[in-house]
């Protein structure tokens, strides 16, 4: 067994306690004899939400030898409120210990730079490897299959189960909903996204017809169909005879569903049930083709549009000729405006039509921002919203105007749009006619989405389980103004020359694949802009020099690193290969003396 680095892992500590432990509280100690996967996560991060996901499986073949341990760590302020730690570990269905660590304690003892990062801690109590981003639980597995081995062989493994205790489950007919829409003959569907399935309910929006899906997460068509997690619905216009009358972004599925209302049959238009990575292609025949996480569709321009949310991207889907491919944004995190192939976005979530349907609004939810693309120009817009790190409850005019994290929009009568201010826990209106931001009704429980039913507007609570039917206000509701920003500590760093080394070891057995050019990729870029004298722009090599400016005292480093790994062995005819990638926001301070090294682990230790 090849020796490893090891570095004692810090206590686990958080101002708002553990979940799902039966009410203990979880020390290290508690843990000794155990392989510890900490998972430091946020569930506003679609990243997150992702490596949950990967996780899944390790969790279970391992369950007698490894113990997850979630340590949830905010971004927003909403997600530092414990009962909303609560719902989303339901939510999510997350089946291990969770920390709530509202202040960062933790995530500050590991030095952790980036949501979601994966530490792993050996049965003695020692951090042995540190990952960031999507794609590692091929590598975790190994170490840990390692890791069973040397300490089985030392005796300090310890076998059984873990602190694992389920929590209450949620009782009633929704289970966080995601969107609805309005039905043609009356009443509402719902996405019931925490029974993974679709609910159609009558006229009063509470007694269920019928249920679509038999409530167990999969990916099955036909007349017995199973989803896993929908949330976008978009209803097909009436003649084009597709065969289907509505469009379903079946979002952990990474799939578009076709649903006959008729009989409930259902047929996959889109993806492929595999996640998108870098690489893979951007078009061709839909269900030939990976999707990441598609959270909202509408129909815009002849297409079915997708709020891609796993990749930051707009997509379309052309049902007649069934192809699908990229129709916005470049992959690249954060709030850019212009053409659409040059766009930035931070995963896009809610989208709605104009009643003339020259302009596709968008809720992009990381930057707390409404944006809009325009079908006579293909230009990007931004009416309210600033970029990653600003966020808040603020109304008056749009360039200063402030949400968290919406996912939701939906086109009023008179041309503003509804807003589902999520985090906030409101439903707000831009007003494109006067410029202004406005609330029109506060106390909702994370709503994410609404439907116009007449003169009334009904919204989708989903931490409340429920639609609940608001009339339209005259005037809007009166709401002291707050402003946030992310509470991470910036890294001191001096003006100047600034070395920036993304940490990467490919996992045993593997190696970086040069067989077909560069295996590995580093995008730089900053806010401001003006932040980077030199080093900004996209290159192979994971080490790069950069020069900061001195008239810059603080700012944020955008960094994006992938890297492909592939069996290192000539006697596999096919190696596996798998993409490691991650997207870092680092605030930075200028200040003399501060450190000239700036080192980001992908994967490994530094």
């Amino acid at each position: 067994m090849a020796s490893r680095a090891r570095v004692r892992a810090p206590e686990l500590i958080g101002k708002g306690g553990w979940l799902n432990t039966g009410g203990k509280d979880l020390t290290l100690a508690d843990l000794r004899g155990k392989i510890v996967i900490a998972d430091f996560w946020t569930f506003c991060c679609i990243n997150c939400l992702h490596v949950l996901d990967e996780l899944r499986e390790l969790e279970e073949k391992h369950r007698d030898t490894v113990v997850i341990v979630g340590v949830h760590s905010p971004k927003f302020v909403h997600e530092a409120d414990h009962q909303a730690v609560v719902d989303a570990v339901a939510r999510y269905e997350v089946a291990h210990p969770v920390l709530d660590d509202p202040e960062l304690a933790t995530w500050k003892q590991y030095a952790v730079r980036a949501w979601p990062t994966l530490v792993v801690i050996d049965p003695e109590g020692y951090v042995v490897a540190q990952h960031a981003g999507e794609g590692h639980a091929h590598a975790i597995e190994r170490l840990v299959e390692e890791l069973e081995e040397e300490h089985a062989a030392k005796g300090t493994l310890r076998r059984g189960d873990g602190p694992y205790v389920p929590p209450e489950p949620v009782a009633g007919a929704l289970k966080f909903p995601g969107k609805a829409v309005r039905l043609p003959g009356g009443g509402f569907l719902v996405a019931d996204a925490g029974h993974h399935s679709l609910v159609e309910l009558a006229e009063d929006g509470e007694t269920v017809v019928r249920r679509i899906g038999d409530g167990e997460r999969g990916l099955v068509d036909g007349v017995s169909p199973r989803f896993s997690e929908p949330q976008g619905l978009a209803l097909v216009s009436e003649g084009l005879g597709l065969g289907y009358d509505v469009v379903v972004a079946d979002t952990v599925n990474h799939a578009l569903r076709g649903v006959r209302l008729a009989d409930g049959s259902v047929t996959t238009l889109a993806g492929t049930g595999r996640q998108w990575w870098q690489g893979s292609p951007t078009s061709g025949p839909a269900t030939e083709v990976d999707l990441s996480s598609p959270w909202d569709v509408a129909f815009f321009d002849d297409r079915v549009w997708i709020a891609m949310a796993g990749v930051h991207q707009l997509w379309a889907f052309d049902p007649a000729a069934g192809t699908v491919a990229v129709a916005a944004g470049t992959t690249n995190e954060g709030l850019v405006d212009g053409p659409v192939a040059e766009a930035w976005f931070a995963q896009p979530s809610g989208l709605a039509v104009s009643p003339d349907g020259s302009t596709l609004w968008v809720a992009d939810s990381e930057t707390s921002a409404v944006r809009y693309v325009s079908r006579e120009t293909k230009q990007v817009h931004s009416v309210v919203g600033t970029g990653l790190f600003d966020f808040g409850h603020r109304d008056g005019a749009a360039e200063q105007a402030l949400l968290q994290h919406p996912l939701g929009v939906t086109v009023l009568p008179d041309g503003s749009v509804a807003i589902a201010d999520t985090y906030n826990h409101a439903l707000r209106r831009y007003n494109p006619a006067t410029g202004e931001v406005s609330t029109l009704a506060t106390d909702l429980r994370e709503p994410s989405g609404a439907v116009l039913v007449g003169e009334d507007i009904v919204v989708v609570e989903s931490a409340r389980h429920r639609l609940t039917r608001l009339r339209l206000p005259e005037e809007a509701v009166q709401v002291e103004s707050v402003a946030h920003r992310t509470q991470r500590a910036a890294t001191e760093v001096a003006p100047g020359a600034l070395r920036l080394d993304v940490v990467f070891t490919a996992p045993t057995g593997q190696k970086l694949d040069e067989r077909y050019g560069p295996s590995t990729r580093l995008l730089v870029s900053a806010t401001p802009p003006e932040l980077l004298v030199s080093g900004a722009g996209a290159d192979s090599a994971l080490s790069r020099e950069l020069v900061l400016s001195a008239e810059v005292t603080e700012g944020v480093l955008h960094v994006s690193a992938m890297a492909a790994s592939c069996d290192d062995d000539p006697e596999i005819e096919y190696p596996a290969c798998h993409v490691h990638q991650q997207d870092w926001g680092v605030p930075v301070k200028l200040v003399a003396g501060g450190a000239t090294r700036l080192p980001l682990v992908l994967a490994g230790m530094e």
